[in-house]
């Protein structure tokens, strides 16, 4: 009870949060960019097959070309050259396209997933002991699975927003709307589940690891910093 009752700091959350994230990153980055790939691979013509065949393929074909881009000119040297270059040809707009979808990704997106993890730490937690002492098979199991109900909410707009921020200027005039007709129009409502293989084999494993990750480092600086 002692510990139910000490007030929740800011600044620790702040921390093993930002933690919790990098473990995220570090697990699940693979896959995201194969996700990507997946939802922005154009339509199959008549008589050719796909890009990709499937989440395998797509990974790696995106290896491949990764290897023989090493060694060739590229777009975009860095994270800062593409904020650079998309402010020069868009303005300020360029860098936040697709705030709109992401906002409409990650709102109930992520009220599902802190949602379900809560819900299942209560349901784990025997009854003679306290949340803060949960086992990390446990954990990893609740993050996991908090992860996989995330993303059955997220993938559709994630699909969106993809294929939105990809796109080249001037395409959808009118935001995702159009970008939802066209899908559904041109690759019927399941296209609108693109990459749900790679985003599900990615959830359990990357989300167990952000939860993970932040209960660790909430232990940790619950230890070396009592009084933060």
């Amino acid at each position: 009870m002692a510990d139910q009752a000490k007030p929740i700091s800011p600044l620790k959350n702040l921390l093993a949060g930002g933690f919790g994230g990098m473990c995220l990153v570090f697990v699940g980055h693979p896959l995201d960019t194969v996700k990507v790939r997946l939802q922005t691979q154009p339509p199959n013509l008549p008589g050719q097959p796909p890009m990709y065949s499937g989440t395998f393929d797509c990974f790696r074909k995106t290896l491949m070309r990764e290897i023989q881009a090493s060694s060739g000119e590229t777009k975009y040297t860095g994270a800062l050259d593409c904020a650079k270059k998309l402010y020069k040809e868009a303005g300020i707009r360029g860098i936040y396209k697709g705030t709109v979808l992401t906002l409409m990704r990650d709102i109930p997106a992520s009220g599902m997933y802190f949602m379900t993890y809560e819900w299942l730490k209560n349901i784990f937690t025997p009854e003679e002991k306290s949340v803060n002492e949960l086992s990390v098979p446990r954990i990893l199991v609740a993050g996991g699975i908090a992860g996989i109900f995330n993303w059955a909410v997220a993938i559709p707009p994630d699909v969106l927003k993809s294929r939105f921020q990809t796109a080249p200027p001037g395409k959808y005039p009118n935001g995702f709307r159009d970008v939802l007709r066209e899908l559904i129009r041109n690759e019927g409502i399941t296209s609108l589940y693109k990459g749900f293989n790679a985003v599900m084999i990615r959830a359990f494993p990357a989300n167990a690891a952000c939860f993970l990750g932040f209960e660790v480092a909430m232990k940790f600086l619950n230890w070396a910093m009592p009084n933060l």
